[in-house]
């Protein structure tokens, strides 16, 4: 008579996780468990190129006048602290109406303290404009912007371990090139400390790269993101600015102010919040990152009509290398 044997159920042992992991202290941040289901997804369709691809250009066009036209307030009797107190102004201004019917309610506490503190908000701002009163825009085109592919890569492998496609890699290689070709004669010029500055560009480009992970992973849309960027910060920031911090608003001209609080507040803090969105949920991540670096070359682009500036020969060149690597990027997607 033969006899069956019973089978024991499989024990498996749990290892005690690495606290000295940089992945271990990244992953409970950042892979939060995904939230209820968000009530406006009808309005993010299936991921498309186009879309995707308009709203990145559109985009670092955007960001190409926000270093230039920064730099241009820092350098006068605003402080850093004051363009980015004129930014959320104008931005809170006209998101408030709306805070209502656009606050992502599904999405978990951390996810909101995250994609606020991270995004294009007052923490990245006030860097970027400290970062422009020590250094030449240049700088901030080439560090601020090329850096932040590097860093969402290495924040989506560490997150996710997915590791990025061999093509986006050397793609985002060539602009980071053609970029820094197009920043040489600029960065010639220096600033008052540019080690300073570049710190401060770098610190900038590491948390915006959180942000547009957390933008793909939670499916945040446009209007969404305008309310979790512009009201907490504005609530927050203004306040602290009128209050503690300096400021030289009222010895700058009036055009000044005007031209700085309607090109930020309009421009990088309702419009690009905007683009960026669309273009992080159509394209991914890395891609949006990617496009980031070519804002050296559309600076250079809009120089020509807006201040009369012709590229030098090696100018030219970098153009040319940014759009091969951006032709690169969307290749095959």
């Amino acid at each position: 008579m033969k006899t069956l044997a019973v089978q024991r159920p499989l024990r498996f042992e749990r290892r005690p996780p690495n606290p000295f992991s940089t992945a271990h202290s990244l992953r409970p941040i950042l892979h939060l468990k995904l939230p209820a289901k968000n009530p406006e997804t009808h309005s993010l369709p299936t991921p498309n190129l186009t879309v995707g691809a308009f709203s990145a250009v559109a985009v670092i066009f955007i960001w190409s006048g926000f270093i230039v036209f920064s730099r241009a307030g820092v350098i006068t009797s605003l402080t850093a602290y004051d363009v980015a107190a004129l930014r959320f102004m104008v931005a809170g201004a006209l998101t408030v109406p709306f805070v209502r019917a656009w606050w992502p309610s599904h999405l978990p506490l951390k996810a909101k303290a995250i994609l606020t503190l991270c995004g294009p908000g007052a923490v990245y701002s006030v860097l970027m404009f400290l970062g422009l009163t020590e250094a030449s825009a240049a700088y901030g085109g080439v560090f601020a912007n090329g850096s932040l592919p590097i860093f969402t890569m290495l924040l989506v492998l560490i997150v996710t371990g997915v590791r990025p496609e061999g093509r986006q890699f050397l793609a985002i290689a060539i602009i980071i090139l053609g970029g820094a070709l197009l920043g040489f004669r600029g960065m010639a010029s220096g600033g008052q400390d540019v080690a300073v500055g570049i710190a401060l560009f770098l610190a900038a480009s590491a948390i915006m790269s959180v942000y547009i992970f957390g933008l793909k992973r939670w499916q945040l849309t446009p209007r969404q993101a305008l309310a979790l960027i512009n009201i907490p910060n504005a609530v927050l920031y203004l306040p602290l600015w009128f209050f503690l911090l300096p400021s030289g608003m009222a010895e700058a001209e009036l055009s000044t102010v005007l031209l700085q609080a309607l090109f930020h507040g309009l421009g990088p803090g309702f419009l690009a919040v905007i683009l960026f969105a669309l273009a992080a949920v159509h394209l991914g991540p890395t891609p949006t990152a990617g496009f980031s670096a070519a804002v050296p070359a559309t600076a250079a682009l809009l120089a020509i009509p807006v201040l009369g500036e012709l590229p030098s020969p090696l100018e030219w060149v970098g153009i040319g290398t940014v759009t091969l690597g951006l032709g690169l990027l969307l290749k095959g997607r």
